[in-house]
C-alpha cells in the first residue's frame, strides 16, 4: 500500500494541478447554470427558446459540471490520503463545505430535470438569489485552503 502512495507523491504536483482545473470548471458550470435557469424562466415552455435552453442546461450538466464534479471528488482525497491532510481540521471544514457545494450540484440537477419536463415552479428572483449560494461557498473554501485557520 505505501508503495502505491510513494509513487503517487511523486505525481503530486500533477494531481494537484488536475484538482484546480476540474474545480475552475464546477465552479464555472455551477455559477452558469443558474443563470440559464434565470433566462429559461423567461421562455414560454415548449417554445423554441425554452427548447434551446433545455439543450444548453443538459448539455452543461453532463459534459462539463458533473465530469468536473468527480474529477474533483477523486483528485482532492487522493492529496489528502498522499499528504496526510485529511487529519488537519481546516481540511475537514473544507469537506464539510464541499459536500455542501455537492448537495447544490445535486439540487441544480434536480431543478435542471424539472426544466426539462416544463414542470419548473422557482421564479427568476429564487434562480438569481441561488445563484450566489456556490460564490459564497467558494470564498470560505478558498479562505480555509490558503490560511489554514485551524492549524
Amino acid at each position: 500500500m505505501f508503495a502505491i502512495q510513494d509513487a503517487l507523491a511523486d505525481y503530486l504536483s500533477w494531481i494537484l494541478a488536475f484538482h484546480i482545473i476540474a474545480v475552475i470548471a464546477w465552479m464555472s458550470g455551477l455559477l452558469y447554470l443558474p443563470r440559464l435557469f434565470v433566462y429559461h424562466t423567461q421562455t414560454a415552455p415548449g417554445s423554441d427558446g425554452s427548447e434551446r435552453f433545455k439543450v444548453m442546461e443538459r448539455k452543461l450538466l453532463r459534459g462539463i459540471i458533473n465530469p468536473a464534479m468527480i474529477a474533483v471528488w477523486i483528485s482532492g482525497p487522493l492529496m489528502a490520503w498522499l499528504t496526510g491532510a485529511y487529519l488537519d481540521t481546516w481540511l475537514q471544514a473544507k469537506f464539510a463545505l464541499v459536500l455542501l457545494m455537492s448537495g447544490y450540484h445535486g439540487y441544480l440537477s434536480a431543478r435542471r430535470k424539472d426544466f426539462a419536463q416544463d414542470r419548473n415552479t422557482k421564479s427568476e428572483r429564487f434562480y438569481r438569489i441561488t445563484n450566489e449560494i456556490p460564490a459564497v461557498l467558494m470564498v470560505f473554501i478558498v479562505i480555509l485552503v490558503v490560511v489554514k485557520p485551524f492549524s
